[in-house]
C-alpha cells in the first residue's frame, strides 16, 4: 500500500518556557498546500506546570501568520477568539486540522513552575 503522508519534526522534546516559543516552520519545501491535512502529535510531561498551551498559525507567504481562531454562535452570533489548545495531564496528544496554506508555525508554553516539563511536537501531513 502506498504510503499518502510524511511525518516532520517541529520541536524536539524539551523544557517549556512561560512565553510562546515557535518550532520549526514547515514550509513549501514539504508540500503543505498541495495536502488537505495536518495532523499535530504532541508529546507532554506535566511536572509542575498547571497546563501545556499551544497555538497554531499559518502563511501563505512566509512573513504574515494568520493564528487559527475558534468560533462560538450564541443568538446568531459567531464570535471568534484566537484558538489555544491547552492540555492539563501528561500524555501523547492528536489534533487534525485542515490545511490548505505553505506555512505552518506551531508555537508552545507552559503555564505555571517549568520544573520538570517537556514538550515534543511532531506534524503529519498528507492527503484525505
Amino acid at each position: 500500500m502506498e504510503q499518502n503522508y510524511s511525518i516532520f519534526p517541529v520541536r524536539a522534546s524539551a523544557i517549556l518556557t512561560t512565553s510562546y516559543v515557535a518550532g520549526t516552520v514547515i514550509g513549501p519545501g514539504e508540500n503543505l498546500s498541495q495536502n488537505n491535512q495536518l495532523i499535530a502529535l504532541v508529546s507532554f510531561t506535566k511536572g509542575s506546570l498547571t497546563t501545556l498551551e499551544f497555538k497554531f498559525e499559518f502563511s501563505h507567504d512566509g512573513t504574515t501568520y494568520y493564528q487559527q481562531t475558534f468560533g462560538a454562535i450564541s443568538s446568531g452570533t459567531s464570535t471568534d477568539t484566537v484558538g489555544e489548545h491547552a492540555v492539563s495531564a501528561t500524555g501523547n496528544y492528536r489534533i487534525a486540522i485542515p490545511v490548505k496554506d505553505n506555512y505552518l508555525k506551531i508555537s508552545a508554553k507552559g503555564t505555571g513552575t517549568v520544573t520538570n516539563s517537556l514538550c515534543k511536537v511532531d506534524v503529519i501531513i498528507g492527503t484525505v
